[in-house]
């Protein structure tokens, strides 16, 4: 097996229906996930939902049916939007599955052996909406002058009994671990805001609520139930075998684990996540990324305004693969980026239609027509050919294997489409249909780089847009076992002779319907 590789979704809270946040975060970590395999990486993927809480136990009673019976509904669809994005999740975890359970009170009990968590009293500001305690001074201003979160978030005074984690305690500790590992927080700019949040002082903790009791109770007084962060967060432990860290699943993957997050949530698994491990001797994550959020057509997503983008609705509307390309192509991942119809067909019929399915289908075509369907026969490469095949495509995977490290998916695409474009080019400066008269064997020569540069270029493309990829590489005839990277390079170039399917497109240009009159 190859080197572990573990990669993580937040855990989606199932209040709400799921949303192009979502459908981001876990293809981000489904691309992740599809090029270590094709690495050879031995690789485990987690999804689930986070289930439990305040919010969720007034919701249901708002719904008139019991806790579990709305989180079931809810939990549904976001397993239904995975399967419509085609993600390759190798386990689904919900926080209200036994197995959780016993992770979460195993933690919680580790953590009092230890003294890291006390008994006392909380009274201070709650938003029930972010499931989050704040400080006065972290308080705002709203438009009625009542006091609100950072996020926007309505806040309530709480006072009940609680306990609380011993937070204060590992400022120093939190600062020199992140000093030791700098790459943990990513992208750069979120690590210099952490750094600085928690150089400004940290208070205990409270991680228990009496007020309600939707919740993983508190061994041993389930009169609580446990905080929901620290519930939430240790599904990423849960879905290796913890508490059983002899397991194979967590003695594999646990130490390599990256955790993928929107920037909302950046401080729960930043410092109070690895704190908590720190307190239970546990071996923090290697790494967790938080990227940004998207606004649409310039607009915040909001319930109130109306205009939360569906991802179900974007798949019907544009296809699978088109959306998959966009989302991780449009903006630098870790940065804001804006939703857009316009920059959609864009992308679309520019890129995928125009350069990378044109590219393909007129290759591919000429090939059937001018060599009998079958891959031809080069001859000697020329400096030309060795420059535009060795020197650009084929050296394309070095690039690709340290962006991909540092999760900068939209470089990754822009290196694949220099490389789109100087293929383009190639046929344009080689003109193998005008070869075909006076230099036959010229351009069997040109017609087999362009297929082996597709070839790789299919390879390049099939963790972001798996299917079309497999639909190019069906049409070279590769076979399946042969689509990784491991087949990279021209050591494992196409066989002369291999008679190859009648071509078909594979990226149509998006026509949009017309309107009813």
């Amino acid at each position: 097996m190859g080197e572990p590789f573990y990669v993580t979704t937040p855990i989606y809270y199932v209040n709400d229906v799921p949303h192009i946040g979502h459908a981001y975060t876990t293809l981000a970590c489904d691309v992740l996930a599809r090029f270590m395999r094709l690495d050879g990486r031995d690789v485990y993927f987690l999804t689930g939902t986070d289930e439990h809480g305040q919010k969720v136990e007034e919701a249901a009673a708002a719904a008139g049916i019991a806790p579990k019976d709305f989180v079931d509904g809810n939990s549904a669809r976001f397993r239904e939007l995975a399967q419509a994005m085609n993600i390759s999740n190798d386990d689904f975890i919900r926080t209200t599955e036994q197995r959780h359970y016993d992770s979460v009170q195993h933690l919680w009990q580790r953590l009092r052996e230890r003294d890291e968590i006390y008994l006392g009293s909380y009274a201070g500001w709650y938003s029930v909406r972010d499931e989050a305690y704040y400080t006065e001074t972290e308080l705002q201003k709203g438009p009625d002058g009542e006091k609100i979160a950072p996020t926007g978030a309505p806040v309530t005074w709480m006072e009940e009994p609680s306990y609380f984690f011993k937070l204060s305690a590992w400022q120093d500790r939190l600062l020199a671990f992140y000093d030791e590992n700098p790459d943990f927080i990513g992208p750069k700019s979120r690590r210099n805001e952490v750094i600085s949040f928690v150089s400004g002082g940290l208070n205990d903790l409270s991680v228990s609520r009496t007020s309600f009791k939707w919740g993983v109770p508190v061994p041993d007084d389930p009169d609580h139930v446990m905080y929901v962060w620290l519930d939430a967060l240790t599904n990423y432990m849960t879905g290796v075998g913890y508490p059983d860290t002899n397991s194979d699943l967590y003695s594999r993957f646990w130490a390599s684990s990256l955790h993928m997050v929107g920037k909302d949530i950046l401080r729960f698994h930043a410092v109070y996540w690895p704190a908590f491990l720190m307190a239970a001797e546990v071996t923090p994550p290697r790494r967790v990324f938080a990227h940004g959020w998207w606004t649409n057509e310039g607009q915040k997503i909001s319930k109130s305004t109306g205009n939360v983008i569906d991802p179900h609705s974007l798949i019907d509307t544009y296809g699978l693969d088109a959306v998959r390309y966009f989302l991780l192509r449009e903006v630098p991942f870790g940065n804001d980026g804006d939703f857009s119809h316009t920059a959609m067909i864009n992308r679309m019929n520019g890129e995928l239609a125009n350069d990378y399915g044109n590219l393909a289908q007129r290759v591919l075509s000429m090939v059937h027509k001018n060599c009998e369907g079958v891959v031809p026969e080069p001859g000697e490469l020329t400096e030309a050919d060795r420059e535009f095949l060795d020197d650009g495509v084929i050296k394309l995977i070095d690039g690709m294997r340290k962006d991909m490290e540092r999760q900068a998916f939209n470089e990754i695409l822009e290196n694949i489409w220099v490389c789109i474009r100087a293929a383009n080019a190639y046929v344009d400066t080689q003109a193998p249909w005008k070869l075909r008269k006076e230099d036959p064997p010229r351009m069997n020569t040109v017609l087999y780089v362009l297929a082996e540069a597709i070839r790789h270029l299919a390879l390049a493309t099939l963790p972001f847009m798996p299917e079309s990829s497999d639909k190019l590489l069906d049409q070279l005839c590769i076979a399946k076992d042969a689509r990784d990277f491991n087949h990279w390079g021209r050591d494992h170039a196409l066989a002369p002779g291999t008679t190859l399917p009648k071509p078909e497109g594979v990226f149509p240009r998006f026509i949009a319907p017309e309107e009813d009159s």
